[in-house]
């Protein structure tokens, strides 16, 4: 930035580059709505009122609010590459976005958390990121790496980092686990916040969370327990995404004496919602659809993300500060019609212009290291009672049962009849192969098997069918796309979304994606499958610190237990 220029701009001795004129700026620092005219120069606001400019845009009484900030999100999660993310989220709005690169990391370690700084760069979109905390989430699971305070400390001082993210290991913090605290104290040493994901933690344990250093949480489901940590001075992201939508629920807590400490976050949003809801400007809606004054809504999308991640140039419009600009004509459902970054133009009525470039992004190394031919999903009946996963629709938490075990020839089998289905976890790092075997009941599969290389948190191949040749038909051909999506019937394939990129994320547009997640649907429905989303149901069945019972490529985690526990019960 030349200082110079933007100060002579300022005082009106230069002319500007662009004046927005006739609009109503959305102040999120004085909390009004003021009609006033917005001078740029080099990018930056450089005064409001009647300045001289090389080009001049009429709003016509349109209104004008810094862009919209995403304050926790993994980009993976949308399964597109920064680029085409960016490309999807920009003409919404968002201008921002503070990511947690926790999959690609889990996946690739280090390298992948470099593969997305780079692709940051020369962004539409100004994308910071929160360091993963957890890499691995537990023991119970082989994830592609190992991270610790050592393997994060060279990426601290990156201009793009900004906090060390959501520490999921509450237990391990409240338990003065040396390791997480190690992470914790080199954030703090750095300056940077700290965020937390402590669903349901409470009283002491709770004290002894926030007294660690941590600021921050996303994870809250029910008022009173945000009001206890908004108490206790911890800042609360209100998340709107995909799997959990929290707004509602937390709404009777958003007041005036906590807004400031409150701001939207979408954690993990799926591209169908980008493209049929929005980003954070859907937030911002239901937010002034609950009675939300407008003008607050907005801050808590921009102002105080930017304040508590220490962005001090984005956030709200004011001299020196970036041109991050959204354009909107309905203050009760706010709505992007234009978006400006950095003073430049950069989507109109949703769709960004074509003349912005698309930034290419590097490759990644390969991390399918899986032998089809080795692969053998044989269960031998050791016993008559089996343990089985129970998928509750729409949840990533599952429950649990014991069933007596289809056996034919002796070895125990998938049982459509029953919906009892065959699941197993594939481990795709060390070229061993290492499988975990179970159960699972409510995808109402008659036939065929689902595939996915996206299973939180270290993501190996997930797969369920109902017999063994489908499920190894459906693994091969994730494998031989470098990671994706795949569902076979009569073994063969009948739908796909490969993701190249760590087995995670797409190089093509969302719209794209999204195509083919459609179809992914479809076919699973034409097999039998009752559930919304089959595939974002399967991708968490390997969570093992999401109750109740999870499966990883180490066999059935009884998450209550924080164990490993039997197939047969008997």
């Amino acid at each position: 930035m030349d200082s110079a220029r933007l100060i002579a701009c300022a005082r009106g001795d230069r002319k500007a580059d662009l004046l927005l004129k006739g609009g109503r700026l959305i102040n999120v620092l004085s909390g009004r709505i003021e009609p006033v005219d917005i001078a740029v120069s080099d990018g930056r606001v450089a005064g409001f009122g009647d300045y001289a400019a090389d080009a001049v845009v009429d709003l016509d009484g349109r209104y004008v609010a810094p862009g919209f900030i995403d304050a926790h999100l993994h980009i993976e999660s949308a399964m597109a590459s920064v680029t085409e993310f960016a490309r999807a989220v920009v003409p919404l709005g968002t201008t921002t976005v503070v990511a947690d690169p926790h999959e690609i990391a889990n996946v690739l370690g280090a390298e992948g958390i470099r593969y997305m700084l780079a692709s940051a760069e020369n962004q539409p979109l100004n994308v910071c990121y929160a360091l993963p905390s957890c890499v691995p989430a537990t023991a119970m699971e082989t994830a592609g790496a190992v991270l610790g305070a050592r393997d994060l400390a060279p990426f601290m001082g990156h201009e793009r980092i900004r906090a060390l993210a959501e520490v999921m290991n509450f237990p391990g913090v409240v338990a003065g686990d040396p390791d997480i605290l190690e992470k914790i104290a080199l954030a703090r040493r750095f300056g940077k916040r700290v965020d937390g994901h402590a669903p349901g933690l409470s009283g002491k344990a709770l004290a002894a969370y926030a007294a660690a250093g941590i600021t921050s949480d996303h994870e809250c489901t029910a008022a009173g327990e945000a009001a206890e940590k908004l108490a206790l001075g911890m800042h609360i992201m209100v998340r709107e995404g995909t799997g959990a939508r929290n707004l509602e629920a937390l709404f009777p807590v958003i007041r005036e004496k906590t807004l400031d400490r409150m701001m939207w976050c979408t954690d993990d949003r799926h591209p169908h919602d980008i493209l049929s809801e929005g980003h954070v400007d859907h937030i911002l809606r239901k937010a002034i659809a609950l009675g939300l004054d407008p003008v607050s809504a907005i801050r808590m999308g921009t102002l105080h993300p930017a304040r508590y991640f220490g962005i001090r140039d984005a956030g709200a419009l004011s001299p020196g500060r970036r041109a991050d600009m959204v354009v909107f004509s309905d203050l009760a459902a706010p709505r992007a019609e234009a978006v400006y970054v950095g003073g430049r133009l950069m989507a109109e009525n949703g769709r960004m212009l074509p003349e912005i470039p698309r930034p290419q992004s590097g490759g990644v190394p390969p991390s399918m290291h899986i032998v089809p031919d080795r692969l053998n999903f044989a269960v031998p009946a050791k016993g008559r009672r089996i343990r089985v996963i129970e998928v509750i629709p729409d949840q990533v938490m599952t429950g649990r049962s014991v069933m007596d075990a289809a056996v034919r020839d002796g070895m125990a089998v998938a049982d459509p009849s029953r919906d009892l289905l065959k699941i197993a976890v594939v481990e795709r790092y060390t070229g061993k192969g290492g499988t975990g075997l179970g159960f699972v009941r409510g995808f109402g599969l008659g036939r065929g098997a689902l595939a996915s290389s996206v299973a939180h948190d270290s993501h190996n191949i997930v797969v369920v069918g109902t017999d063994d040749a489908e499920m190894k038909t459906a693994v091969s051909a994730v494998v031989r796309m470098g990671g994706g999506l795949c569902a076979t019937l009569d073994q063969a394939v009948r739908a796909a979304l490969p993701l190249p990129i760590a087995g995670l994320m797409s190089p093509e547009p969302m719209g794209a994606i999204q195509g083919l997640l459609d179809a992914l649907t479809a076919a699973a429905r034409e097999m039998g499958a009752t559930l919304r989303d089959p595939f974002m149901t399967l991708s968490f069945l390997a969570l093992p610190v999401i109750p109740e019972l999870k499966l990883t490529d180490k066999g059935l985690v009884d998450v209550g237990r924080f164990a490993v526990v039997p197939l047969f019960t008997d």
